[in-house]
């Protein structure tokens, strides 16, 4: 099948919020193709307790793309144990050197409950502007109503939530597809 007539998967958005000492990671759990929503309660966030220290990452992107990226994470996790900023960097470095990796398609949100990170293919660790980071193709409208609630008093989990039902009236998609996961570390 041709690439211009393929529609392709998209439909995620991850979202990261830290505030009050608390991180909190939700993800969408659709997953379309094309315009079809195919399933609607895909886990996108996941737990990771490599050496006893745990992450939480959320993933955007082709789903074994981002199941690859996270293994390779935990073995540099388990490498250098509690230091998930050289774990990133090192991951990132081999996305981009790696010929088989370079071609992943997918991103990660990664957090320890204290350090928070996007993680992409093109070498990139960031540390998110505002305590909020967002990937996917709902990212943006995520991001948006996340630092808008920033303003408010209300807490990282509320914030997410409240962010994600935002981008998800505006993607139009269902609401109880949502499923925020808190990161157990805290600072």
């Amino acid at each position: 099948m041709a690439d211009d007539k393929f529609p392709g998967w998209h439909g995620t958005t991850i979202l990261a919020v830290r505030r009050g000492g608390r991180v909190v990671v939700a993800g969408d759990g659709q997953v379309s193709l094309g315009q079809t929503v195919i399933k609607g309660t895909a886990r996108k966030v996941r737990r990771l307790t490599p050496g006893g220290h745990e992450i939480v990452a959320g993933f955007a992107g082709s789903t074994a793309d981002a199941f690859t990226l996270l293994e390779r994470l935990e073995k540099k996790l388990e490498a250098a144990p509690g230091q998930l900023a050289r774990a990133s960097v090192e991951l990132a470095k081999d996305w981009r050197m790696d010929k088989y990796l370079r071609n992943l398609e997918a991103m990660l949100i990664v957090t320890d409950g204290k350090d928070l990170f996007v993680i992409t293919g093109a070498g990139d660790v960031l540390e998110p502007e505002h305590d909020v980071a967002a990937i996917g193709s709902g990212g943006n409208y995520a991001l948006a109503a996340a630092r808008g609630l920033m303003t408010t008093d209300l807490g990282a989990e509320d914030i997410a939530r409240r962010a994600m039902a935002i981008a998800a009236a505006w993607r139009k998609m269902p609401s109880s597809a949502i499923t925020p996961k808190a990161a157990a570390a805290s600072v």
